[in-house]
């Protein structure tokens, strides 16, 4: 962090709070969150690429480590999406459940790393004062793979049903065929549908982001003097433990959502 004349809670959070932007263009009130972005790239790059180098390499002998733990996680993700998606799950669903899991996971083990030592090396290496390693903090973030599942949802029920079918269920399910009962028909639908890329995307941003606000607590306490470096790093070593279970089960719960959707696409109410 820079040099601050004073360092108090609220400059400490703000800081690491603060994401580093550019607009897209000179007087557009549109922002890209540079950070965001490139953290959520490279992680993409590395966590599946080495699952493309895995496989490019696999053989049907003996497996090693790197092969055994990727084909471990390959039939958890299949036999998850074979237990909720009953159609051809290989062409797209498994495939997609897979990269959703690997790629959020991999996002949001970010917040388990140091803050203050992540962002010394972001200052000094990078020469960014400002940058937020946890894309999944960022709501941007979690709305716009929610958003993606939301789009595919909506594809798959026009691919399966037909435009037409679709319409129909949204004006006459779940109260019936009756004319009177299409504009409360659309609205139940509207309200289901508004909601599935909302309560989507805030789960998995209002936990990882809560989870970060508590590392940059105990980072605080740590800074009061000797025993609350001790207990700092005591409750914060043990938060990060936990913490573990909390990213992988978020990750988890974020991939079977986008599965249940797209399998309740392919289904007629």
């Amino acid at each position: 962090m820079a040099a601050e004349t004073e360092l108090t809670p609220t400059s400490y959070i703000e800081h690491h709070l603060t994401y580093l932007t550019t607009q897209v263009s000179e007087g557009s009130f549109w922002v890209l969150h540079v950070d965001t972005l490139v953290t959520s790239i490279v992680l993409g790059i590395i966590s599946l690429g080495f699952i493309w180098l895995i496989v490019r390499r696999a053989t049907s002998g003996v497996p090693s480590k790197s092969q055994a733990f990727v084909e471990l996680a390959v039939e958890f993700i299949d036999n998850e999406v074979k237990n909720t998606f009953h159609g051809n799950r290989h062409v797209l669903v498994a495939p997609m459940a897979l990269t959703i899991f690997v790629w959020v996971l991999m996002m949001n083990a970010m917040d388990i790393l140091p803050i203050d030592i992540m962002a010394w090396i972001t200052e000094n290496v990078l020469g960014a004062h400002n940058w937020k390693i946890v894309p999944t903090t960022d709501v941007n973030t979690t709305f716009a793979l929610a958003l993606s599942v939301w789009f595919l949802m909506i594809f798959f029920n026009i691919k399966v049903k037909g435009l037409g079918g679709w319409m129909h269920e949204l004006f006459c399910t779940p109260f019936g065929k009756n004319p009177f009962f299409w504009i409360l028909n659309l609205l139940f639908n509207f309200i289901e549908y508004v909601s599935k890329p909302l309560s989507h995307s805030l789960r998995l941003f209002g936990n990882i982001y809560a989870g970060e606000i508590i590392f940059l607590l105990l980072g605080m306490w740590a800074a009061t003097g000797v025993s609350g470096t001790i207990f700092g790093a005591i409750l914060g070593a043990g938060w990060a433990i936990f913490h573990i279970l909390i990213v992988t089960l978020q990750a988890f719960i974020f991939m079977m959502l986008t599965v249940v959707y797209i399998s309740m696409a392919h289904e007629s109410h």
